[in-house]
């Protein structure tokens, strides 16, 4: 059965099963669509947290953009999983305590306000669009591939797949898919590297194997080998770090802070019936991440010695079949500078920024490639890679069998579409709830509520449709913006409604509004606006876009706390609700709520 057949199979299936249990755990009721019912055991939520927090950046993204940066990308590992540590032990509990469906349920009325609540829909759209935009260019990219569509096809297919579990099943159907997914991303995700383990350095586990030695006899450990072959090619050493310890820290400290502050994650502990399952599901989730976290350095690495032993100084006539397979999506490019019909891959640009990378007319050369209209003069480099296809073209890359590269397919879907849904639910869920229900709309019944969370679902899903045709970046890097704007909006309004009774709705507002104007005018300055000027030169304090919602969280905290002391302390009853939040002797009480 050829490699196209297994792939139609695997992602049909996957899809059939997906769909199925969204019809089978149809919501019947708002609990059921905003927090499934709020009966979710631990295990599960763990699993679905885990789906729900591993999304294509981390699927797709993560390995193939430290696969081209090196030691420079332990940023995304540190920040992703050190941020989890935050959200047990700072929120979690203490929110399901609280007892409400949503972020901007538990900020209105901790601060006593329906414009903080509005304030905390702004933003929580903000975040979810952004980060929804890397999981649609994420479904893009598997379908271009792996089935042979336009990118712009494949991104309408996984629109409507999920439209369907998320609008008709909900956060009820959406966790049970969930669970489904997780199991689906994780085989594809450890198979082809355990696979690729083996065949590089004889050992089975990937974690191990990205430690011990190669099996060429040269008695190199894989770092070692891959920094020589890099070192030899004009690139940097591959463990060798370029980014300044500050941009560094900073990184970390936005997708850390970032992790606490997302609301699709944050609103998973509102499905377990305790507060103490709160506490297990992160446990147990932060267990089911950290076998994908632990392997994807091994990944990185294994695929870019592959990558470079079978691309450079190769024949384009002689190339792998995988090569001309994913030039046909764009994603990778030849361009033949010194007329030799022999790929030089290389440090420097294969081609100029920001132009097309084909011909509208897609015409051959005289080799069988691609012609490209954007030729760089600036570098002997002849291949253009895409950093999103490393995990994806892996298995081809290493000539693994067929069943294994349709298994990523799946893979890489179920990760996209898993956090897509999660996203596109708080987003429905912060409308119909917190926008309608508790500000506009309050006469509605429960049967107009669910249909108008139904509505901002189906928009939202045709909105970050428009996100995945149009990506704005790679999507770890658009990810990570998603991961500012959260530290520097939602995370301190969370945390100081948690730990401070003197934080008010004018401080809690004017934090909120300062973050996020700040974050997201500073990305999109330096990615959009002057994108020439994006180097650390032009940085404030040598802080690149994706690091500056750690100051973004710091202008929230500072203004947050300055304006409450400037203006009336809260009311006794917020204060009081602060303490029953907070204090262990409630958690009784809190647990039968």
């Amino acid at each position: 059965m050829s490699t196209q057949v297994l792939t139609y199979l695997f992602v049909g299936a996957s899809f059939a099963l997906y769909i199925g249990i969204a019809i089978w755990s149809r919501a019947g009721s708002t609990k059921d669509f905003y927090v499934a019912g709020g009966g979710v055991h631990p295990v599960v939520n763990g699993m679905a947290t885990a789906a729900d927090w591993m999304s294509a950046a981390s699927f797709i993204s993560m390995a193939g953009i430290i696969s081209f940066i090196g030691r420079d990308g332990s940023v995304y590992l540190l920040g992703w999983t050190g941020g989890y540590v935050l959200l047990a032990l700072l929120l979690a509990p203490y929110l399901r305590k609280f007892g409400r469906f949503t972020v901007p349920d538990f900020i209105g009325e901790r601060y006593y306000s329906q414009a903080a609540r509005i304030v905390a829909v702004v933003c929580l759209i903000f975040v979810s669009f952004t980060y929804v935009a890397g999981q649609m260019r994420g479904v893009g990219i598997v379908f271009s591939r792996f089935l042979e569509v336009e990118v712009n096809t494949g991104v309408i297919i996984g629109m409507a797949v999920v439209f369907m579990y998320a609008v008709l099943g909900g956060m009820k159907g959406i966790t049970y898919t969930q669970v489904a997914q997780y199991c689906v991303l994780i085989f594809a995700y450890m198979v082809p590297a355990i696979f690729i383990s083996i065949m590089i350095t004889g050992n089975p586990i990937p974690q191990l194997g990205f430690g011990a030695e190669v099996t060429d006899g040269s008695g190199l450990s894989v770092l070692q080998k891959l920094d020589g072959v890099l070192l030899d090619l004009g690139f940097s050493a591959y463990t060798a770090g370029s980014k300044s310890t500050i941009d560094v820290f900073a990184i970390t400290a936005a997708l850390m802070f970032g992790t606490a502050g997302l609301p699709h994650v944050l609103v998973r502990f509102f499905t377990v019936p305790k507060v103490s399952d709160a506490r297990l599901s992160a446990g147990y989730a932060l267990v089911f991440i950290a076998i994908l976290y632990t392997t994807a350095p091994a990944v990185a690495s294994f695929a870019r010695l592959n990558l470079v032993d079978t691309v450079h100084n190769t024949a384009y006539d002689e190339a792998p079949e995988w090569f001309g397979n994913w030039e046909n999506t764009g994603l990778i490019a030849w361009q033949d500078k010194n007329d030799d019909g022999v790929m030089q891959y290389g440090a420097g640009a294969a081609l100029l920024p920001a132009k097309p990378i084909f011909d509208v007319d897609g015409t051959r050369g005289s080799h069988g490639e691609r012609l490209l209209n954007n030729k760089s003069t600036e570098s002997a480099n002849e291949v253009y890679i895409d950093r999103d296809i490393m995990v994806l073209a892996n298995p081809e890359i290493a000539g693994l069998p067929g069943w294994v590269i349709a298994l990523v397919a799946a893979g890489g879907v179920a990760a996209a579409l898993s956090t897509a849904a999660g996203l596109l639910l708080v987003i429905s869920s912060a409308i119909s709830h917190d926008l309608l229900k508790q500000t506009l709309l309050p006469r509605i019944t429960e049967k107009q509520e669910l249909l108008y969370a139904r509505l901002a679902a189906a928009v939202a899903v045709c909105i970050a449709g428009l996100f995945g045709i149009y990506p704005p970046a790679f999507v770890a890097q658009v990810v990570a913006f998603a991961f500012g704007l959260a530290a520097a909006s939602l995370f301190p309004a969370l945390l100081l409604g948690i730990f401070s009774k003197r934080a008010n709705k004018e401080g809690a507002i004017s934090g909120m509004l300062a973050g996020l104007v700040f974050t997201f005018a500073y990305i999109a300055y330096f990615k959009f606006v002057a994108p020439e000027l994006n180097s650390a030169e032009y940085w404030l304090w040598g802080i690149s876009p994706e690091g500056i919602g750690a100051i973004g969280m710091l202008l929230n905290f500072v203004i947050a706390m300055t304006i409450s002391h400037l203006t009336a302390k809260p009311p006794a009853t917020v204060q009081a609700l602060v303490d029953n939040i907070r204090i262990p002797g409630g958690a009784k009480a809190a647990e039968n709520h």
